[in-house]
Order: C-alpha cells, then sequence, then structure tokens
C-alpha cells in the first residue's frame, strides 16, 4: 500500500496530531502519522514501574523513562543522523553489571533531568538530539502509580481485589474491571496533568487514541482529569485504534467491543468520531458498529495488520487508513 497523502490541502498549515499511549502501540502509530504530518506530538504514560524505568523511578525519583525514549526513537529523523541516535537510545546494555537491562536512551534521559531539571526542557532537547519530527511530552510532570480492580482471583469468581502497579495490573491472571491512578508513593493527591500536553490536545486537528496496552497505556490519560476535560472539549477528530488481539492477562478474552465499552466506561463524557480496526479481527462487525455508535463514532473496518509481524499494525497502511478516516471518504467506511 502507497503512503497516504495528507488529509489538509498543501497550502494550509500541516496537520496537527496528537497521539496518547505508551509502548509498542504508540510507537506504531506515531510511525503512521510521520507519513502524514510533520506536526505530530506523543503524549506519554508516566505510570511504568517495571524493568530499567522502575528501577530509576525509583532510585532518581524520575519519570519512567521507557515508554518516553520508545516515542523519541518513532519520531526521530529518517536521515541517518537520526536513525543512528535512535539506535543509541533504544541500545539496551547486557551482562550482569550495574547497567545491564538498561537502555541507553533511559540513563541518558536521567542525565538531562539531573542537569536541566524540567521533564518537558529535557524532551524538547532530545528532540533536537534525535532531530523528533514533532514533540514528545508526559501526559504528567510527575511519576503516577496504578491500581485496579480485578476479580476472578479467588474462589468466589465475583469477589474484587485491589492490584498496585503497572507491571502487575498488566499481568493479571484475573479480569480488569476498572484503573485509577493515583499520585507517586501514596501521596492522596490528584494526579496532575502536563500543561502543554494539555494545551496540544486542546489546539489538536486529530487526536488518536490507541492501539496498546488497554488498560495500561491507553485509558490511563482519560485519568488525569485536566487531560481528560481537553480530550472532551477538544475540537480535534478524535479517533480510536483498536488492537489486532487481545492482551494476555490484562484484555484477555476481550472482543473489539468490549475494548470500547471499557473506554465509556472510564470516561462516560467523551464522545469519538471514529473508530478504526483491522477488518481481520472483527469477528462481529455489527457489534462492533453498534459499540462505536454508542460512542458517537462511525466504524472503519481496513487491512492494517502487518503481514510479516503477526499482532502489529502495518505503520503504511494505518497511515492510509487514517487519512481516510480524517478525509471521510465514503468507499473506505462501511
Amino acid at each position: 500500500m502507497s503512503s497516504a497523502a495528507p488529509p489538509h490541502d498543501p497550502a494550509e498549515r500541516p496537520l496537527r496530531a496528537v497521539a496518547l499511549g505508551g509502548g509498542h502501540g504508540l510507537q506504531v502509530t506515531l510511525a503512521a502519522l510521520t507519513r502524514l504530518t510533520p506536526d505530530v506530538t506523543a503524549v506519554v504514560t508516566v505510570a511504568d514501574d517495571g524493568g530499567s524505568s522502575g528501577r530509576l523511578r525509583r532510585e532518581l525519583g524520575m519519570l519512567p523513562p521507557g515508554d518516553l525514549r520508545k516515542a523519541l526513537a518513532a519520531l526521530a529523523s529518517p536521515d541517518e543522523n537520526g536513525q543512528r541516535w535512535a539506535q543509541v537510545f533504544q541500545h539496551r546494555f547486557g551482562g550482569n553489571g550495574a547497567l545491564a537491562g538498561h537502555a541507553v536512551g533511559n540513563l541518558l534521559l536521567a542525565g538531562l533531568l539531573d542537569v536541566v531539571g524540567d521533564p518537558v526542557a529535557v524532551l524538547d532537547e532530545a528532540c533536537r538530539l534525535v532531530g523528533a519530527r514533532g514533540r514528545v511530552l508526559p501526559m504528567s510532570g510527575e511519576p503516577l502509580d496504578m491500581e485496579a480492580e480485578v476479580v476472578g482471583l479467588d474462589a468466589d469468581p465475583d469477589a474484587v481485589r485491589t492490584i498496585r502497579g503497572q507491571v502487575a495490573i498488566a499481568s493479571t491472571p484475573g479480569r480488569v474491571k476498572k484503573v485509577r491512578l493515583t499520585a507517586a508513593n501514596g501521596e492522596q493527591r490528584t494526579p496532575q496533568a502536563c500543561p502543554h500536553a494539555v494545551r496540544a490536545v486542546l489546539d489538536a486537528d486529530v487526536v488518536l487514541l490507541g492501539p496498546g496496552s488497554w488498560f495500561t497505556s491507553v485509558l490511563p490519560h482519560l485519568l488525569v482529569p485536566e487531560l481528560h476535560e481537553a480530550l472532551v472539549s477538544t475540537s480535534a477528530r478524535r479517533v480510536v485504534v483498536l488492537n489486532l488481539v487481545p492482551q494476555p492477562g490484562e484484555t484477555a478474552g476481550f472482543s473489539p467491543e468490549q475494548h470500547l465499552d471499557v473506554l465509556s466506561q472510564h470516561a462516560p463524557r467523551l464522545s469519538v468520531d471514529a473508530v478504526l480496526a483491522d477488518a481481520g479481527s472483527v469477528p462481529t462487525p455489527d457489534r462492533l458498529r453498534a459499540a462505536a455508535t454508542g460512542l458517537g463514532a462511525q466504524t472503519l473496518l481496513d487491512t492494517v495488520a502487518s503481514p510479516a509481524a503477526p499482532g502489529r499494525h502495518d505503520p503504511e497502511a494505518l497511515a492510509a487508513s487514517l487519512a481516510a478516516a480524517l478525509e471521510r471518504r465514503s468507499d473506505r467506511w462501511r
């Protein structure tokens, strides 16, 4: 499939696109959006507590850098310099020493934060380093913690237990019913949004939610009050991109429409303009259309799965489908 043309007239300013998420799902969304516009902003979750990110967060009290690093690598310039820096950012130390398991980009962001202080300024500096085609922002300027209400962990299948921590939630053998965010270290404070992220959402032409880990990467943005309000009130077209397959643990057994039901439960005031899904991943299209209609959205079924990487979206195909969604081309809607 050929690269999609930008949906805006070239004589006008570039399309302002904002993608919210984390991890590999956000990376593929950013890779698709850079095919449509040079004005892309990634708004990244900051509740990761595992691996290198968790270690740096616990030792330094910093934002977990892993998902921020992945977004920087995804937006890196396609030229030789940008790709070299992206490769360096993603390189992970092996062995058994103190650096084992740490990604170079995580350590670089930790060093920049120690010197510069402000996480937004640090990320802007890192964007310049990799020649980013856009901007990377945290959804909050401080690390956050996650809690989930989970069933299916006891003899009584309806008994609800509370699980704490992003990694524990993502890997639970139970069924996640609801998630919430708290300030770090158990402080009873409302999570504060990054003002730059709020402004980016309000100024956007299109805002994307998903794909990605539904409870731990996609929904958290809706749990930060100021960011939630921006998503509800923005004049941007809001597009939800569904996962290709349920995620073991977090959404095991979920149908595509159940993902939308959970989204609505966590943000009942949020309306959506379009739901984009891979046609081969939707066994009951009518049910998905009904769930999307409940959010105020039209449904676009297309072929966006990568034939070379099962379970992953193809960035070029996704870009073409997003362009169709934004242009409301009736021949692509069904």
